[in-house]
């Protein structure tokens, strides 16, 4: 018998063993029945989250403005006449009343004397036609002569007494007498202007507001106006356009501002700030702000069966490290980290955010942004 070679041999047991396990070596992975379902259950997305209760927030609009004088009013000559007098220095603080000016009155005393005699002239001869009439001594239409003369003559006496009245006008209120523009001589025109007269006990904070700001506006809102040089004045809004410029598109706005220390403050700027009715809202960093499908600016968050929900906001007030909302459930689990790797209905496993969403306000923004308890 032929003796078969060694290498022939070795290789046909490892042919036979190469086949014995490609039959048998990996069974278990071609079973047909499935795992167990347990044993690939998948674990549920973390996200950080932090729970919050709403704030009071006192929201604020600033708007740059000018102050004016409460009241005040070019004064006119009313007639013709040389200057007599000035019995008020430029820059006097008058009272209602007070004589301002006396101008040369040409007589007028004279013809008002004059007048009111003629008038009693014609009082006493239309008595004495009223009682002719009642015995049928003179005609109907001789009393209605005498009638009319009478009031003539009363038509000229008041004429009179508003021309001479007129020589020495008076401040029709409270004020400084500024800005007087004659001297002794000059002869006053009808309708020329010769002083200002300034009311600056209370000024006005006049400015304009844009069609985003005049919906919160309303009289009555408290207003803080800076100086230029850092002083203060309080006041209320007094006054809210109805209809916006044609040119600006923006609002006019008014402040009544107490003036106590008789400031010289009417014609300059002021920055206005008008303090808004309190409003609750939630703080977050500005980059927990998203844009759900309608564009509106949302907030990602966790309901109590920790699904994702995005609820869209309103933006109140924000800066760059923080923004104040409205729209949000109280209290609120906010997701801090992960929002953008989650969808709303997503079932999530919470995590405590162990630091602060935001940092926490300077001074200064506490002043401008306050929270209240």
């Amino acid at each position: 018998m032929r003796k078969i070679p060694f290498s022939y041999a070795l290789a046909s047991l490892l042919v036979l063993a190469l086949v014995i396990w490609l039959a048998f070596g990996n069974f278990q992975r071609f079973q047909t029945t499935p795992p167990d379902s347990s044993a690939q259950s998948t674990k549920a997305p973390r996200v950080e989250v932090v729970e919050q209760q709403s704030t009071a927030f006192i929201p604020e609009h600033i708007v740059q403005g000018q102050l004016a004088a409460e009241r005040e009013t070019m004064l006119r000559a009313n007639v013709a006449g040389f200057v007599a007098d000035k019995p008020v220095a430029q820059g006097s603080r008058v009272e209602a009343g007070d004589t301002l000016l006396v101008l040369d009155n040409n007589a007028l005393p004279e013809q008002l004397q004059q007048a009111r005699d003629e008038l009693a002239v014609a009082e006493a001869e239309y008595t004495g036609a009223r009682n002719l009439r009642q015995r049928e001594l003179i005609s109907q239409p001789e009393l209605l002569r005498l009638q009319s003369a009478l009031s003539a003559s009363a038509a000229q006496v008041a004429q009179l007494e508003k021309q001479l009245s007129d020589t020495r006008p008076t401040a029709p209120f409270d004020g400084v007498l500024n800005r007087v523009q004659v001297e002794l001589g000059d002869l006053l025109q009808p309708g020329e202007e010769w002083a200002q007269l300034v009311d600056d006990r209370r000024l006005k904070g006049i400015a304009w507001v844009s069609q985003q700001q005049v919906g919160d506006l309303s009289e009555g809102l408290p207003v803080t106006a800076r100086l230029l040089n850092g002083d203060h004045l309080d006041g209320e809004l007094t006054f809210v356009s109805h209809r916006a410029d044609e040119a600006t598109r923006s609002f006019y706005i008014e402040a009544t501002l107490d003036n106590p220390d008789g400031k010289r403050l009417a014609g300059g700027s002021a920055e206005l700030t008008i303090t808004l009715p309190p409003r609750q809202v939630h703080t977050l960093s500005p980059a927990l702000l998203s844009l759900n499908s309608e564009g509106q600016l949302a907030v990602k968050h966790l309901n109590n069966q920790d699904q994702v929900q995005q609820t869209a906001v309103e933006l109140v007030s924000a800066d760059i490290q923080r923004a104040y909302v409205t729209g949000l459930p109280d209290p609120l689990r906010l997701i801090t980290l992960g929002a953008g790797m989650v969808e709303s209905g997503e079932t999530v496993s919470p995590v405590p955010a162990e630091e602060p969403i935001i940092s926490s306000p300077s001074a200064a923004q506490e002043r401008v942004h306050a929270p209240v308890d």
